[in-house]
């Protein structure tokens, strides 16, 4: 079965960092999407930073790009998303998630991702 585990939320000040990180299991890691999407409350799900695990291409939304860097390690299985420069508006539930095949409807479609994390709050404080 396809396990994800996110960790590494927390409450940091304006302009502070956090290292987001996503275990995966049950599936072959190199040979896929894996990233992370938010939600803050009220608004919908968005996408942050996928990474496709085959070539290390990378997918980031312009407002994290410059601030937020994602990468993976095949060996431990993991992703990490180290965010920097953090802003009050970063504040939301980031979720980690996973496709196998190709993206239909491109990488911010996260109803792409059939698989998903459990979620890990990130709260900035202005």
């Amino acid at each position: 079965d396809v396990q994800l585990q996110a960790s590494g939320g927390g409450l940091v000040h304006a302009g502070g960092s956090l290292r987001l990180s996503c275990q995966a299991s049950g599936f072959r890691f190199d040979w896929a999407f894996i990233g992370w999407f938010r939600q803050a409350p009220g608004k919908e799900r968005e996408g942050v930073s996928v990474i496709r695990t085959s070539d290390g291409y990378v997918y980031g939304a312009d407002s994290v790009k410059g601030r937020f860097t994602i990468s993976s390690d095949s060996a431990s299985h993991r992703v990490y998303l180290q965010m920097n420069s953090l802003k009050p508006e970063d504040t939301a539930v980031y979720y980690c998630a996973v496709a196998l095949d190709d993206l239909t409807g491109g990488w911010r479609n996260w109803r792409a991702y059939p698989y998903w994390g459990q979620g890990t709050q990130v709260t900035v404080s202005s």
